[in-house]
């Protein structure tokens, strides 16, 4: 059996581990925690929203991409594997894209902000007859200008399991 001292270091040990473990949990938590409402500033969060939403509209509706290149920063990141990275290579992406489809367009349904962030709920489609594609497009806005984009991109089927849209 052993002895108490070596209970004690055990339990010491084990008490020490735990603490470790917790403290790290504990800081890996804060990272993803909301941030209070009252510590948000929703003016700059608004700003955001504009800049996004006026930024969408003249580039994937009017396909004015001249906008994009005083909006996007020079060492903008694009997370979408189809477009490069890089404000130019996505001037020139949409470029040769808007060429071959001039009837694109993409309707903003819903947005939304936190934080340094903007999310759209869009509805694009290549011409007046396509069902088109439901959107979620995600941009990181940093000293007024768009940083970084992600985005989920689904087709409009043409059949549904329920009744509601995904609009």
């Amino acid at each position: 059996m052993p002895n108490r001292t070596s209970l004690l270091q055990r339990a010491a040990a084990a008490a020490a581990f735990f603490v470790l473990i917790a403290s790290h949990v504990a800081r890996a938590e804060d990272s993803v925690a909301p941030v209070h409402p009252a510590a948000r500033d929703i003016a700059q969060e608004e700003r955001n929203r504009a800049l996004v939403v006026n930024f969408y509209d003249a580039v994937f509706n009017r396909h004015d991409l001249r906008t994009a290149s005083t909006v996007l920063a020079p060492n903008y990141i694009q997370h979408n594997p189809h477009v490069p990275t890089g404000s130019a290579p996505f001037i020139g992406f949409f470029t040769e894209y808007f060429k071959h489809a001039p009837d694109a367009r993409s309707a903003i349904v819903r947005s939304a902000t936190d934080g340094d962030l903007v999310f759209l709920h869009v509805h694009s489609t290549g011409n007046p007859q396509d069902r088109g594609n439901a959107i979620v497009d995600i941009f990181r806005v940093e000293h007024g200008k768009i940083a970084e984009h992600w985005d989920v991109v689904q087709p409009v089927p043409e059949q549904s399991a329920n009744d509601n849209t995904m609009f």
